[in-house]
């Protein structure tokens, strides 16, 4: 698996949802400033919804296109097999006998990528789980309580 080709997949995902809300975001404008918005009474906020939520969508692309120009000024690295974990790390974790394979990156948590066939999450190191595998390296175990239950975690790969 090619860091550099994850990285690109990462950006287009983020590049697709930036396409997505920047329609969203001018429609919602329209909307707000179009002359069938106006208040008919003073109860009546239509105008006043559609511009908070036109400015939420705009705050959001903003934070998109800060995120990919992170990506792209990200540089690929691979882990040896007695490194520890950290940033542009990919991590294949079993919890309680399921596995998932998670990117550490610097920001968008909670993006998926398909990439090589498999379903890649995208996690941050602030993250519950980035914070707790930052600094640990393949084969450690744990366990954590998550909503009163026990959770066995094991690394199984670092790349």
């Amino acid at each position: 698996m090619k860091k550099a080709d994850l990285l690109k997949s990462v950006i287009d995902e983020l590049t697709k949802s930036l396409q997505v809300l920047e329609k969203a975001a001018r429609a919602s404008h329209a909307e707000a400033t179009h002359e069938s918005s106006k208040a008919e009474n003073k109860y009546d906020t239509r105008g006043l919804e559609a511009a908070y939520l036109a400015g939420g969508q705009a705050r959001q692309v903003k934070e998109i296109m800060e995120s990919i120009k992170i990506y792209e000024a990200m540089a690929p690295r691979n882990f040896g097999a007695e490194e520890p974990i950290d940033l542009a790390a990919l991590v294949e974790l079993e919890a309680d006998g399921s596995r998932n394979i998670y990117f550490i990156g610097p920001r968008s948590g909670g993006l998926e990528v398909n990439y090589a066939r498999k379903e890649i999450i995208v996690i941050t190191p602030q993250s519950p789980l980035g914070s707790n595998l930052i600094g640990k390296k393949k084969g450690q175990r744990w366990k954590t309580q998550v909503g009163g239950n026990t959770i066995n975690y094991h690394i199984v790969s670092v790349v």
